[in-house]
Parts: C-alpha cells; sequence; structure tokens
C-alpha cells in the first residue's frame, strides 16, 4: 500500500495530487484510507482498485473480464464479479445508457446489422469492434474511443479527448488504419453501439460496412 508514501511526501511539501497521479490512484481513495478507519478488506479493495486503474492507463481495453485477466496475470487474487463491482464504484467505465429525446435534430438512420450479434472472426482486420467511454479524472471528464480486434482480443487504435465528438471516432479509426496499413484492413467490418460512436456523425454510405455505417476514414473501413 503506498498511501503512507503520500503523507511522507506531502510532508516535504509534494502536493497530495501530484502524488497520487503519479502512483496511479486517485485521491478520493487515498482520502478515504486517511480520514476514515478501514478493515483489511476495504483496504484489500483501494489496492485493486489502483491496479485497475494502471491496467486502463496501460492498455486502454474495454469490460471488466479484461481487466481480472489482467489483475490475475499480475498476481492478484479477485473473481471477475468484484473487479466488476469495484470498476463500477470507481467509475474506471462508463455505463451507457438509453437516451431520452432532447428536441435536437436526430442523428442519421441506422440500418441493418451484417454482424447479427455474431462477434467472432477467422483471422484478423475481418471485424473491428469500437466504443466510446466516459472517464472522470482529476482535471475533469475524459472521452476515449477504442477500436478492438475481434480475432486478437486488442486494441488496434483509439483516441482521447475531454469532448464527445464525431471526431472521436473517426480519429480511433484512422489511428488504427494507419497502425495495421491501409491494405491490410480493406474490407474490414466496424461495427459499433449505434448509440454511442457514431451518434452525430455524417452518413456515409457503403455497401461493404456494417449497416450501422455513420463515419469514415477516406479508404479505410466503416465505423458502423
Amino acid at each position: 500500500m503506498s498511501y503512507p508514501l503520500v503523507l511522507d511526501l506531502a510532508a516535504d511539501g509534494v502536493p497530495v495530487a501530484v502524488t497520487c497521479r503519479v502512483l496511479g490512484f486517485s485521491r478520493q481513495a487515498f482520502y478515504a484510507w486517511q480520514h476514515q478507519p478501514v478493515s483489511d478488506r476495504d483496504l484489500d479493495d483501494a489496492y485493486l482498485t489502483d491496479a485497475a486503474l494502471a491496467v486502463h492507463g496501460d492498455d486502454p481495453e474495454f469490460g471488466y473480464r479484461f481487466v481480472a485477466d489482467e489483475l490475475e496475470a499480475a498476481g492478484h487474487s479477485a473473481g471477475e464479479r468484484r473487479v466488476w463491482r469495484l470498476c463500477s464504484q470507481a467509475r474506471i467505465f462508463s455505463t451507457h445508457s438509453g437516451r431520452h429525446g432532447s428536441g435536437k435534430r436526430p442523428g442519421p438512420p441506422v440500418h441493418d446489422d451484417r454482424v447479427e450479434r455474431n462477434f467472432a472472426a477467422e483471422a484478423p482486420n475481418r471485424l473491428w469492434l469500437t466504443d466510446i467511454t466516459e472517464h472522470w479524472t482529476g482535471e475533469g471528464k475524459l472521452y476515449l474511443c477504442a477500436i478492438k480486434d475481434v480475432s486478437s482480443n486488442r486494441i488496434v487504435g483509439y483516441s482521447i479527448s475531454d469532448r464527445m465528438k464525431a471526431s472521436l471516432a473517426v480519429d480511433a479509426l484512422s489511428n488504427a488504419v494507419a497502425r495495421r496499413g491501409l491494405t491490410a484492413v480493406s474490407g474490414c467490418v466496424v461495427h459499433s453501439d449505434s448509440e454511442t460512436a457514431g451518434a452525430g456523425a455524417p452518413s456515409v454510405p457503403d455497401p461493404h460496412s456494417d449497416g450501422h455505417a455513420k463515419m469514415s476514414v477516406p479508404g479505410a473501413p466503416r465505423i458502423s
């Protein structure tokens, strides 16, 4: 546990926020440890939460199962249900809820879903999944859009912004295409939640895209 180190450095004039950021855990967790008596279980939860934050910072994958796998590989003992609870409490991952009418101009129409919930691929660059999540930091909210290759289950591209804009998904797709190569990703289907990654983006008709296509990069796969 690194919380005592925060106190030591604070006594030497190092701001708590700076130390927490460098060590990779939240100020809220530190203050909770400092001001409230906690059980060994609570301390262990705080330690696992910090480890989960570190996993997210090193490789921004999505889903608590991935975090649980990484924690287990690093030697931590925690089941998927416990990791899900800790990630939810720490707001490491966002929960997308249904949208209600806001009076704003509706976005582009949603078309047929070519994936049809069959999230499997026999080779890399055949099917990518993309989603946008929001994360609270000491300096405000950040939005992260990441693209994952279904075959390798690895992140192939991502972008980060302090605003939810269509360019967030476009930049993530551009990053993925640049890393994998335009020729290699030809014909790749990119599937997304139609109410997140595609929201507000211009519709791009494409007979080879997953029917939800809403934005694109010239010469690259379409985000659905």
